[in-house]
């Protein structure tokens, strides 16, 4: 029986225990990760601890990757992962740059050779953290057991303060091994960053807001970062304004709110662009005016002038200029304005929105078997309460678009990296950090073959994940703009190969159902949903649907191509 360490007593431990023990410290309860030589001593603590951390191998260390990634986005904590040294740590480096650009808390533990070896091109050495760098927030090599405990709680504390982001910790075999004294010490808060919040500015914002006459907000990721979904809701409301969304702004506000005009940019709604050319004050709210957002700066946003609030001083002015800002928490500065600005409405311009909204809905096929009749029939049938992880592709934007997101953490996407084979570790990470809700995870064919290997773990753990494969046998995104802009020239994009999915998922272990007919869509999602195992559906689709609405890239954001007929 371990007898529980008193806050300040001192212990005699291996680096591996305190490894563990720091983690106890920081509140985690689950890790994913896959064994290797150089965390050995690591994996023997972990079989020690077993009782108080719960440990998910993954088929691939990139799975593991992904799964911390998902369970972060879900959950709000940090995620953990664990690699060996060489190709272990080197598997972990696409999912902690997909985390790394979405702004997600992960702890990466990587081991390395012994510290009389390194710099010498050992067995399985390699630079992790010199190959990390531009990736991470921070990360650290561990030369010394005593810095360990220490490293440990500065890695966890900087992944959650201010944007969050991953962290990794490089530990050489024969620190985790060595023996030193071990001083248990209480988790550190996170506080919010209200610091920099200038009073100034704040005053500023009031007033740009109380004399604007169109106000559109623009919200991104940060509103679902910092949990600010309730403030943008009473902000919205209160100065009686429309909201556009970023990709990674899905769910942090309600998609069925009368307000909303869904997603804005390069596969943004009519309604959202049109919006962000005719206002006459954009306010961004935790968002970074991304490319796939912006299109051509110079045209962007022409008429309005431009409140930008950020945690982030860095995204200010970067990459379009506004014309004043916050730097701060955005619940906190959201929480500030909501006290100041005057409760005004605005009906010339909200019956403009309503007006562009019934003008120009989105609109698909409704003849054939559609990836858009599907999510709506998912939608439907999960009462909207359902937490929705995708791959990336033209699947990725038909579920922003035709899912209605209305809570925070429900949409699991890689949108920054925009990481092919993401969606299935990340789906078995958001299971396990809301073990009581319906998680599906929306697929293409392309993107489902880069880690379908992480079946074999939804499996093991009975995780009763959906996956849902829009398959049209194409890497759908590619094909489509080979169509548009490549005179139709398919170059290596077309993927007519013999893989039965069903019988696949069958061969894991789950269950698998083919579905071809639009009409057979609420029973197989029935039969998928009442299964208390995994699922893979495979949706046998055009090879032709596109995604549209579609900005051409290089144009302004109102030249919106809504169909193949403009």
């Amino acid at each position: 029986m371990r007898i529980e360490p008193e806050w300040g007593v001192l212990m005699q431990l291996t680096g591996a225990d305190i490894l563990i023990e720091c983690l106890l410290e920081q509140g985690v309860d689950t890790v994913f990760g896959f064994p290797g030589g150089a965390v050995l001593n690591i994996y023997d603590s972990l079989y020690k601890y077993r009782d108080r951390i719960k440990h998910y191998l993954t088929s691939h260390e990139q799975g593991a990757a992904h799964a911390a990634d998902g369970y972060a986005r879900v959950t709000g904590k940090v995620g953990v992962c664990i690699a060996t040294s060489g190709p272990g740590a080197t598997n972990l480096v696409t999912g902690i740059a997909t985390a790394y650009m979405d702004s997600v808390p992960v702890v990466a533990i990587t081991g390395n050779v012994p510290l009389n070896l390194l710099g010498k091109d050992s067995f399985q050495e390699v630079d992790i953290t010199g190959i990390t760098m531009p990736i991470t927030k921070h990360n650290f090599i561990v030369k010394n057991i005593n810095d360990l405990a220490g490293i440990v709680r500065r890695a966890f504390y900087i992944a959650q303060e201010g944007r969050p982001g991953p962290v990794l910790i490089d530990i050489p075999k024969d620190i985790t091994a060595q023996k030193t004294d071990y001083t248990p010490m209480p988790k550190q808060e996170i506080q919010r960053r209200t610091e920099s919040i200038s009073q100034r500015a704040v005053d500023r914002a009031v007033k740009l807001i109380n004399e604007s006459s169109k106000p559109l907000i623009y919200a991104g990721g940060g509103v679902v970062t910092s949990d600010a979904s309730e403030e943008l809701l009473e902000l919205a409301e209160k100065i009686d304004a429309p909201v556009a969304l970023s990709l990674m702004g899905m769910g942090g506000f309600p998609a069925t709110h009368p307000y909303y005009t869904g997603m804005i940019g390069m596969h943004g709604t009519k309604t959202s662009n049109i919006a962000a050319t005719q206002c006459d004050l954009l306010i961004a709210i935790g968002a970074r005016f991304s490319d796939r957002v912006v299109s051509k700066a110079e045209r962007f946003a022409p008429n309005a002038r431009i409140l930008h609030i950020d945690i982030d001083e860095a995204e200010i002015n970067k990459n379009i200029r506004s014309s004043s800002h916050i730097v701060g928490d955005v619940r906190e500065v959201l929480r500030q304005l909501n006290r100041k600005i005057e409760k005004k409405e605005r009906r010339e311009w909200m019956s403009f929105i309503a007006d562009m909204k019934e003008r120009y809905p989105l609109t698909y096929r409704d003849d054939i078997l559609t990836p858009q009749y599907i999510l709506e029939r998912i939608y439907e049938l999960t009462g909207g309460d359902a937490i929705i992880a995708t791959e990336v592709g033209q699947h990725q934007i038909w579920t922003a678009q035709y899912f209605r997101f209305t809570r925070p953490r429900t949409f699991i996407s890689s949108g920054g990296l925009g990481t092919m084979g993401y969606g299935l570790g990340a789906a078995i990470g958001a299971q396990i950090g809301a073990p009581g809700k319906r998680v599906f995870n929306i697929a293409g064919d392309g993107s489902f073959r880069m880690n379908m290997n992480e079946l074999a773990t939804a499996v093991e753990y009975r995780l009763p994940v959906i996956e849902v494969i829009m398959n049209n046998h194409a890497l759908g995104m590619v094909r489509q703009w080979q169509n548009l802009f490549y005179d139709g020239r398919y170059s290596q994009s077309t993927l007519d190969r013999k893989t039965d999915f069903v019988k696949l998922a069958e061969a894991f272990g789950a269950a698998g159902y083919n579905l071809t007919r639009k009409e057979d869509v609420d029973e197989t999602l029935r039969k998928a949903m009442a299964q208390e195992r995994p699922v893979v559906i495979n949706c046998e689709i055009d090879r032709d649907l596109k995604v549209y609405p579609m900005v051409p890239p290089g144009a302004p954001i109102e030249e919106v191509i809504m169909d193949m007929a403009e």
